[in-house]
C-alpha cells in the first residue's frame, strides 16, 4: 500500500474525468481501508478551517458546478478532465467553522430524509411487482381474495401462459385491440416548435403514467401529416426501445397528441380495459414474454408485430377492473412518496442555496449549541 492514495473519514471525493460523472462530489464516511484511483480526486481540509460537508455542498451548489466547468476542466468533449492546479487555486468566502458544521449538519438532515423516502419507494416498487405477478396469474375472486392454487386448484387451468384462473381467456392483444400501429419512425425534428401539438417520446412514458418534465411539441401541420400516429385518451402508448413493452394509458389531456417511435395499442372497451393492459404489459409476467420474444437479438425493440402475438390473459370485465382498483391503491402511496421526495430534493436545492451562499446564516442554531 506504499504510496497509495487512501481516503480519510471527512475527506471530499471528486470524480476527476468522464463527461456525466466529473464534478461529483461526497463525503467519505465508510470504515475500513479503502484505495482512491486516479480518476477521483480527494479533498482533505484542515481540521482548523474547513468541514467536509461543508465543502461538499459548495462544490454541488450551481455556483460550484458553474465553477468547476468553466475554470477548472480542460480536455476536449468525452475526454473532459478536472486540472487539479485550477482547482487548488479556487478562493471560496468560507464561514467561520461552528458555521460550517452546522451547515453540514443540517444538509446531512435532509440528504437522510431523501435516502430513506428513497428506500420506502425502492420497496413499495418490490411489493408492487410482486402484486401484480399474483393478480395477474392469480386473479381476485367473488370475494375480493386472490384466488389459491394449492387449496383450490379445481379453480385453474393449464394455458399457453402457464396456469391460469378458469374463465379467463388467454389470446394474441390482436384480438382485442381495434388499432395496433407505430408512431412516427422519421426524424420530426423540422416540425418541433416551442409550442403546439405535445409529442410523446420513449422517454415520457414511464409504467403506467407519461410524464412531461421534458417534452416536445410539433407543429399543427406535422400532426395532421401523421394523422396514424395521433393518440386519442384511453390508447395504450408502449416503448419499443430501452426499456421495451414498457406502457401507460393516455390521459384525456394528450387527447389528440402525437408520438415517436411507439407503439400504439386501441383496446376495445368491452372487452378490455386500458389500464388492465398498461398494468399487464408492466407486470413480470409480460416482460419475461417479451424477453423471450427477443431472445438471441441484438437490438432490442418491441415492434408491432410482437405485441400483435403477444398472448395476453384476460379475465371478465369485472374482475379486470377489481384488479385495476387493487393496484391503483398501492401505486396511490408510491406516488405520494415520490412527490414526498421531490418536495425534499427541492428543499435540498433551495436550503444549499440559502446556506453556502451565506443569504440565510444559521445564527439560530449557533445560539441553540454554542461551541
Amino acid at each position: 500500500m506504499r504510496g497509495v492514495l487512501q481516503p480519510e473519514f471527512g475527506d471530499v471525493l471528486l470524480n476527476s474525468t468522464g463527461t456525466g460523472t466529473i464534478g461529483r462530489s461526497c463525503v467519505f464516511d465508510a470504515p475500513g481501508v479503502f484505495v482512491v484511483d486516479g480518476h477521483v480526486t480527494v479533498l482533505r481540509l484542515r481540521s482548523e478551517l474547513g468541514v467536509g460537508g461543508w465543502l461538499s455542498g459548495v462544490l454541488r451548489t450551481p455556483w460550484g458546478q458553474s465553477h468547476l466547468e468553466t475554470q477548472c476542466y480542460s480536455g476536449s468533449t468525452n475526454q473532459v478532465e478536472l486540472s487539479r492546479t485550477r482547482l487548488g487555486s479556487t478562493r471560496l468566502p468560507t464561514p467561520p467553522l461552528p458555521e460550517q458544521r452546522r451547515i453540514a449538519e443540517v444538509l446531512d438532515t435532509i440528504d437522510e430524509a431523501i435516502r430513506k423516502t428513497e428506500e420506502i419507494i425502492a420497496k413499495l416498487e418490490q411489493v408492487k411487482q410482486g402484486l401484480l405477478h399474483d393478480l395477474l396469474t392469480r386473479g381476485i375472486d367473488d370475494d375480493g381474495e386472490l384466488r389459491d392454487p394449492d387449496r383450490h386448484p379445481e379453480q385453474f387451468k393449464d394455458s399457453p401462459l402457464g396456469r391460469m384462473p378458469r374463465g379467463w381467456q388467454c389470446g394474441p392483444a390482436a384480438a382485442w385491440c381495434d388499432r395496433l400501429t407505430v408512431g412516427v419512425v422519421n426524424s420530426a425534428t423540422h416540425a418541433y416548435v416551442d409550442e403546439g401539438v405535445p409529442f410523446i417520446r420513449s422517454q415520457n412514458v414511464k409504467a403506467n403514467r407519461i410524464v412531461l418534465d421534458d417534452v416536445l411539441f410539433v407543429t399543427e401541420a406535422f400532426n395532421a401529416q401523421q394523422s396514424k400516429s395521433i393518440l386519442r385518451a384511453g390508447d395504450v402508448a408502449i416503448v419499443r426501445t430501452g426499456y421495451p413493452g414498457t406502457a401507460a394509458v393516455v390521459p384525456d389531456h394528450l387527447d389528440g397528441s402525437n408520438c415517436f417511435s411507439l407503439v400504439i395499442a386501441s383496446p376495445r372497451a368491452t372487452e378490455l380495459r386500458p389500464h388492465f393492459l398498461a398494468q399487464f404489459l408492466n407486470s413480470p409476467v409480460c416482460k419475461a414474454a417479451i424477453r423471450r420474444m427477443q431472445f438471441g437479438s441484438a437490438q432490442h425493440n418491441f415492434n408491432v408485430g410482437e405485441m400483435r402475438r403477444l398472448e395476453i390473459a384476460l379475465p371478465a370485465i369485472e374482475e379486470q377492473e377489481a384488479i385495476i382498483s387493487a393496484v391503483g391503491v398501492h401505486e396511490t402511496r408510491t406516488h405520494q412518496e415520490e412527490l414526498g421526495l421531490a418536495k425534499l430534493r427541492l428543499l435540498k436545492n433551495a436550503t444549499m442555496e440559502d446556506l453556502l451562499t451565506g443569504r440565510v446564516r444559521v445564527t439560530a442554531l449557533l445560539e441553540e449549541s454554542p461551541e
